[in-house]
């Protein structure tokens, strides 16, 4: 299909679109790209496993990836102890699994080699270093402009049929307002910026925050001889990594086939007491809602639990309770202690950055820049829309969006080629007939 063809047909017999197309040209100075396909905003999981399912369907695409590699936030945004949390068959992207060779809980490293192995196999390869300043529907063209800048500002601008939203739950680090945070003399890092407990050794360093990153970072700063303390804000989850031999997970998705999910959130309780034992006990009281509950009202994962909780239960690991505010060399929690600290890791998550560049409204909540339809309903938008990775379940869930994505765009490739094609001939059996 050949959408440069269609855009110049319309370019001869709509002067609306003319003077549209004029206007744009003259106000700008980017250079313009039409794309047979979807252009695809993010070279993450997301990104790659919806082009890879468009590709094993014949469509092609374009995607744009502000970073200079794939899964940026991967490689140049987590620490080196991080490894899947769960089993690599629950997160393996669509039309190629993990090397028999690989461990059950794949190291970073790992997971970045199986991706790029991903990419050369479907000869995927995104633009890199372009940043989407701004994307919005133009309905006189009947497409997406897509308008993205380089390292050296110039601008380019994509006019696309479909675009794919890929940039994920995690495209931005979420930075906390705690008062006196001016004045704190110690080092103050979101965990973006963490790579390991060494250049820590020997200092007090508080964590904020105790989900799967929190609480890993801390065992990380006690392996490296740190001196870790743990702020727990609210009230969570804490499972052990497996239980009866397999992962908590797999054994959850297993149970839920045959059990309601009420039923098997009171297993996993019930388990996770016999083994971990009370955790409100040390710091860590548990929601009124059982773990899978919670995560389907919530989006809240459970932490899985990789040793951090014997090293909490040993001491080596304090638990303390929010932060009042910052001073030059202490902490003052709230309820009244105060402590010193060398440094702060902010432990506090991501955020979609959607609002920021994408000029759409229906789809998109503006508040927290997912799609309002929960899941497993949110993939699909308007005038081709789509979006893919913000399910809040994952690799899983990433690629049961792609799939759904490349069928839905497969199918209205194969309708359009179909009308072109028939339009051809008529005009073929016009011409032949004078």
């Amino acid at each position: 299909m050949d959408y440069l063809s269609e855009i110049e047909g319309k370019q001869a017999h709509d002067p609306m679109f003319l003077e549209k197309m004029k206007e744009s040209s003259s106000s700008s100075s980017s250079s313009c790209l039409c794309v047979p396909g979807p252009v695809i905003v993010g070279a993450g999981p997301s990104g790659l496993a919806t082009a890879a399912c468009l590709k094993e369907k014949g469509v092609p695409s374009v995607i744009l990836e502000r970073s200079n590699c794939i899964a940026s936030l991967w490689q140049l945004k987590t620490y080196d102890r991080l490894r899947l949390h769960l089993p690599k068959q629950f997160c393996e992207l669509p039309l190629m699994g993990f090397p028999t060779g690989f461990p059950t809980y794949p190291s970073k490293q790992q997971f970045v080699d199986y991706l790029e192995a991903y990419a050369r196999k479907f000869d995927i390869k995104p633009r890199f270093n372009e940043t989407v300043s701004q994307a919005e529907y133009d309905p006189t063209l009947g497409f997406w402009r897509v308008t993205s800048v380089g390292v050296k500002g110039k601008e380019m601008e994509y006019v696309c049929r479909w675009l794919v939203v890929a940039t994920g739950e995690n495209a931005e680090a979420m930075m906390p307002e705690m008062e006196g945070m001016g004045e704190f003399s110690g080092d103050i890092r979101h965990t973006s910026l963490y790579k390991s407990g060494e250049e820590f050794r020997g200092k007090r360093v508080l964590v904020v925050g105790c989900g799967n990153s929190g609480m890993e970072v801390c065992l990380d700063l006690c392996n490296h001889n740190a001196r870790p303390s743990l702020v727990v804000r609210d009230t969570v989850h804490v499972l052990p990594q497996e239980m009866l031999g397999t992962s908590t997970f797999g054994l959850s998705m297993w149970l839920l086939r045959w059990f309601p999910l009420r039923l098997v959130d009171r297993f996993l309780l019930i388990v996770s007491w016999l083994m971990l034992g009370d955790t409100a006990r040390f710091g860590l009281a548990r929601p009124h809602l059982g773990p899978l509950q919670l995560k389907n009202l919530s989006g809240k994962t459970p932490v899985l639990d990789v040793g951090t909780l014997a090293k909490i239960k040993s001491g080596d690991i304090k638990v303390r309770p929010s932060i009042k505010s910052l001073k030059r060399h202490a902490v003052e929690f709230v309820n009244g202690t105060t402590e010193n600290f060398d440094a702060i890791i902010l432990a506090t998550g991501y955020k979609s950055n959607v609002p920021s560049w994408l000029k759409e409204k229906v789809m998109f909540s503006e508040k927290d820049g997912y799609p309002r339809r929960p899941f497993p309903n949110g993939w699909k938008g308007e005038y081709g829309l789509y979006a893919v990775g913000f399910t809040k379940r994952g690799l899983l869930g990433t690629s049961m969006d792609a799939i759904r994505i490349a069928e839905d765009i497969q199918r209205c490739w194969k309708e359009e080629a179909k009308h072109r094609l028939a339009f051809t001939n008529s005009l073929l059996h016009q011409s032949s007939s004078l």
